[in-house]
């Protein structure tokens, strides 16, 4: 690999020092601007298809983090920031989020926090649950100790960052679920979440033992055998006496009123005819020998 393709591997940023660590001579650097790099500023070589985060990192020597770095970590965010956010511990430079704190060894070979860093900043930067969708994601697919979390953020003693601490719940298996939890609790509405149910399998929200309450993501019915599967879930939850409404996430993010609107209204259901639903199927029925059984039902821990 020559100079000009790492620098295309790293985002088509990089000072010079980086390259020299990486091996490449000042030889090799000298030939960069011939091959279409430019040099905005002595030490940094950048090419015209670029990472502007790293650009701008780069700039004010810092590092991205926060909402800026979900991507890079493969962490659960709607959609990237408008303005940059960088950590750094100085005051220089405008038009960017400014995080001050770095509690970590940064990336390796690019100007990204340290993916600790990257949670702790988005817990105390963006509001939920894009926040704690952040953390989420953090922990199941880095390992990031929710102990870790705690601990570096128990100074915080603003409100925002104690609630979102409060509300992660590591069960939720995507962004779209975090949000509909969040939804939920904002509306006063109680759930538990990943529910394993016999005959049926794990759904995704049960509210008042009867409303089962799936998000789709956007892989759904992907291929023929996801369908029929989901065909049968939706058929062994009515067999068994339980409602379902299913969302896609368009509908969760954009229509949150008419998601609860509905939910509700099923809700409701149930206090007007409670007979109905399996929570009441405890009771025996006239003239029968013995109660009749409850459906079972355990959560994941």
């Amino acid at each position: 690999m020559d100079a000009l393709q790492y620098l295309e591997k790293v985002g088509g940023v990089a000072r010079t020092g980086q390259l020299l660590a990486a091996g490449y001579s000042r030889r090799d650097l000298a030939r960069l601007p011939s091959q279409g790099a430019k040099q905005p500023r002595r030490g940094i070589f950048i090419l015209a298809e670029h990472r502007p985060e790293f650009a701008t990192a780069l700039r004010y020597n810092s590092y991205v983090s926060c909402a800026s770095a979900a991507e890079h970590y493969g962490l659960w965010i709607r959609k990237a920031p408008e303005l940059h956010h960088l950590a750094c511990n100085h005051g220089h430079g405008t038009g960017f989020v400014r995080h001050r704190t770095i509690r970590f060894d940064p990336h390796p070979s690019l100007p990204i926090a340290a993916v600790e860093d990257v949670v702790l900043h988005a817990m105390a930067c963006l509001e939920a649950p894009a926040s704690t969708a952040m953390a989420v994601s953090a922990i199941r697919l880095h390992g990031v100790p929710l102990d870790l979390l705690k601990e570096q953020l128990r100074g915080d003693r603003s409100r925002p960052v104690l609630n979102a601490l409060k509300d992660l719940d590591l069960r939720a298996e995507s962004i779209v679920e975090v949000d509909t939890q969040h939804l939920l609790r904002t509306h006063g509405i109680a759930f538990d979440a990943q529910v394993a149910i016999p005959g049926i399998g794990r759904v995704d929200l049960l509210l008042e033992e009867f409303l089962i309450v799936e998000v789709d993501g956007f892989a759904f019915h992907s291929d023929r055998k996801s369908l029929r599967n989901d065909l049968a879930r939706n058929n062994a939850s009515t067999i068994n006496g339980y409602l379902v409404l299913r969302y896609a996430p368009e509908v969760i993010w954009f229509e949150p009123e008419r998601v609860i609107a509905e939910i509700r209204a099923v809700l409701e259901l149930r206090r007007d005819a409670p007979a109905q639903f399996p929570g009441d199927l405890a009771r025996p029925s006239p003239g029968s020998s013995g109660p009749a059984t409850l459906p079972r039902f355990q959560n994941r821990s």
